[in-house]
């Protein structure tokens, strides 16, 4: 008998099946094809290129590469979409390749909400192009024009009647040279057959039953496991330490040290002691049983109350000007009717419900590296400079992500790995635990803001500041940077919506005392949360209805082009000209949802609204969230609505699936108390002191309505995030009156 007890996720799953078949049976009656449900299926020998993104197996089946990772977004069966619409190909015979790291595919970053809209057309051009292949090899075949051919689920028919399927025609296809742009045509929206349309999640079924293969499913036969016990301060190291006891515990094999990270973190690893073992529990052990002394290094003082207040001293003084029109400072210093506020939102933690984790196997000539990564060209990058290698050298392969949320994009974990195999000369395995991620993660920053309106007589903004300080990302990368970088700032920030006729937007420095990353939503968290909380304070003061008064701050249709106030503004990376910062679809936005909220309806007493809308990655979303709280200051969300216009969509299940997924998230922000720090070393370990929603936190029913639009695609996985917070604190004042201005909510409905 085994001395330990290892039950993983697959025999769970297995053990688990005969009490479970009766829901599995009927939930996937319908679901995807059998030819499509292998998860990370391999290319087949026999299928060959027909472009970067096509393979063509001699039987007909269509190999699609995605090269972005699955985390739960479904991007595999979105990406599919495209591509097997423009070729016709039936959806049947489609397999999905998971694509390695390589920059051939150009940027494989998996995170930004950009995949649909980096990659739509160019897919669609690929699909398309394979579908011209096919024509031009039936007209060929039968000697006649290429305009007389059309195919239509992966057979081409000709005008006469007669037909090939694709399996008859891929020899002759890939023989011919692949069309130059101008040659193919692409479908009209009127003739798609898969896009903008709910279309069954590939991998689900897999993923349910326990065949998709997740980074801790990468199961080497010879890998040893790695646990590491980390600086608990960022920028610290080792002064020494005594592995007597854990070399004395079966199952441990080595101790190894990793060598500190050197100058601005990046993505290296933070350093420290490495527990290898035949297995994890013995890894686990033996971490317990090591004995350290460290150097905490310059960042040993960190404290979140004091950061916080430094914070907010921070924002009540005069900061750098990043956004001006007007005179907001004269009219707000003789200004009769004026409202102030001040918000607060703490350190959060991505989370994800799997751990990070990465195999590496070192060679001499490459390493393979096998990672739950959101973005294995960053990986191929810091593994490369980790081990003293060309990142050409690096192959990185990627596995299903049990959630990414923005920490995924960092592979310090994969580094980790891949030097331990350097050391030690086998595969191994790093995993992180819960209590790791949480307590050495890439945080999302701490934030103050501080708002100041003078309201006209009748109550509306005539004039507005707005000063935000927080830890910039780029501190992440660079030693000395202590404010926010244009970037950012255009989260939530220089785009404000509100019209006004005098604004002033002010950013301060912030020293980041922590790994500071992205996380999804990033700095529109905070900045959604802070304006749209003060508009509905606004609203109350003027004596108006949340959503009136929301409608006429942001002010009538028009396209707002915040450059010419002054701000560096990137629009998402976006040409404005094709995404501009329309006002008009954020009012319909609003609209919609106050429609499908039966919003200024009757609510039983304890019971209120609240709504707050905000564009972000070019994508406009709205939220109303009804709650209730008791006398005793107890919270229970009712139900949520959001309405969102992303442009054009692929899969409009997805859509849904992400709102709501996004709203959920959102949650977290409100009611987790966040991650503190003291003596530089993170509070929380686990999801006990690292609250995220429960089923009892969520609302029973997240309704979803897509805007239809025919705008270029933006972005779904992260824009309804932003907007939950702020809709729920709303609520929470129309509920009881309580104004929560700072996160978490925590005991604030009890005091």
């Amino acid at each position: 008998m085994s001395k330990y007890f290892d039950l993983t996720r697959r025999s769970f799953l297995k053990s688990s099946a005969t009490a479970g078949a009766l829901v599995l049976g009927t939930y996937f009656m319908g679901a995807a094809p059998r030819a499509m449900a292998g998860v990370l299926a391999k290319p087949s020998e026999s299928a060959k290129m027909a472009n970067l993104f096509v393979s063509l197996r001699p039987d007909g089946i269509v190999e699609i590469t995605c090269h972005r990772s699955e985390m739960g977004q479904q991007i595999r069966t979105a990406l599919a979409q495209i591509v097997a619409d423009e070729m016709e190909a039936s959806w049947d015979k489609v397999v999905v390749i998971q694509g390695k790291g390589d920059p051939k595919y150009g940027d494989q970053n998996t995170d930004g909400s950009r995949s649909i809209r980096y990659n739509m057309q160019r897919l669609r051009e690929m699909g398309a192009s394979v579908r011209h292949l096919m024509q031009q090899a039936a007209a060929t075949r039968w000697d006649v024009p290429f305009d007389s051919c059309s195919a239509v689920q992966h057979v081409v028919t000709h005008t006469s009647g007669k037909t090939l399927t694709y399996a008859e025609l891929v020899d002759d296809a890939l023989k011919i040279t692949p069309p130059e742009l101008d040659r193919i045509t692409l479908k009209e929206r009127s003739e798609w057959r898969y896009i903008n349309t709910a279309m069954a999640h590939i991998d689900l079924k897999d993923i349910v039953t326990g065949k998709a293969t997740f980074a801790a499913d990468v199961l080497e036969p010879k890998a040893l496991i790695a646990v590491v016990v980390r600086p608990p301060v960022v920028g610290g190291k080792v002064k020494s330490f005594d592995a007597k006891a854990v070399k004395a515990i079966d199952g441990v094999v080595d101790v190894v040290e990793i060598p500190a990270a050197k100058g601005a973190p990046q993505f290296q690893p933070k350093g420290g002691i490495a527990i290898i073992a035949n297995n994890t529990w013995a890894a686990i052990k033996g971490r317990r049983a090591l004995t350290v002394s460290w150097d905490d290094g310059k960042n040993g003082d960190y404290n979140s109350e004091a950061f916080k207040a430094s914070l907010l001293e921070t924002v009540s003084t005069p900061q750098k000007s990043v956004r001006a029109k007007g005179d907001a400072a004269n009219v707000l210093a003789n200004a009769s009717d004026k409202l102030v506020a001040d918000y607060y939102v703490p350190h959060l933690a991505q989370a994800p419900m799997e751990p990070p984790c990465a195999t590496a196997m070192y060679y001499k000539d490459r390493v393979d590296v096998w990672a739950a990564t959101q973005n294995p060209q960053a990986d191929m990058e810091t593994v490369g400079a980790m081990v003293g290698m060309p990142k050409e050298q690096i192959n990185v392969h990627v596995t299903m992500l049990g959630g990414g949320f923005g920490r995924k994009s960092k592979p310090d974990f994969s580094a980790e790995a891949a030097y331990l195999s350097m050391k030690t000369g086998k595969p191994i395995r790093v995993q992180w635990t819960r209590e790791d991620d949480i307590q050495h993660g890439f945080y999302h920053a701490v934030s103050a803001q501080h708002i100041e309106a003078s309201l006209d007589e009748n109550g509306g903004i005539d004039a507005y500041l707005h000063r935000t300080a927080f830890s910039p990302i780029a501190s992440t990368f660079q030693q000395d940077a202590t404010a926010p970088f244009s970037f950012e700032l255009r989260l939530g920030f220089t785009d404000n919506p509100i019209n006004t006729p005098n604004m002033k937007l002010e950013s301060g420095e912030a020293p980041a005392k922590a790994r500071i990353g992205w996380m999804r939503s990033v700095s529109n968290i905070f900045h959604a949360f802070a304006i749209q909380s003060f508009i509905a304070e606004a609203a109350h003061k003027a004596g108006r209805d949340q959503k009136d008064y929301l409608l006429e701050t942001i002010g009538p249709d028009r396209i707002v082009d915040v450059t010419e106030q002054n701000a560096e503004y990137d629009n998402y990376g976006a040409d404005k000209d094709a995404y501009p910062l329309d006002i008009g679809r954020l009012r319909k936005a609003i609209e919609k949802v106050a429609d499908m909220s039966g919003w200024g309806r009757e609510l039983p007493k304890g019971r209120g609204l609240g709504i707050a809308a905000h564009r972000s990655f070019l994508t406009y979303v709205a939220t109303v969230v009804e709650v209730e709280v008791s006398d005793a200051g107890d919270l229970k969300i009712i139900k949520s609505w959001a309405s969102i216009d992303a442009g054009t969509v692929v899969n409009t299940d997805t859509v849904k699936n992400q709102v709501q997924g996004g709203s959920i998230f959102g949650i977290t922000a409100a009611i987790s108390d966040g991650i503190t720090f003291d003596k530089g070393r993170a509070q929380q370990s686990n999801f006990h002191d690292y609250r995220v929603p429960r089923m009892s936190d969520a609302p029973i029913e997240i309704d979803v309505e897509i805007i239809p639009s025919d705008a270029p695609p933006a972005g779904v996985g992260e824009p309804a995030t932003p907007v939950y917070a702020p809709a729920l604190c709303n609520a929470i004042f129309a509920a009881c009156g309580k104004r929560i201005r700072q996160l978490p909510i925590g005991n604030q409905l009890k005091a």
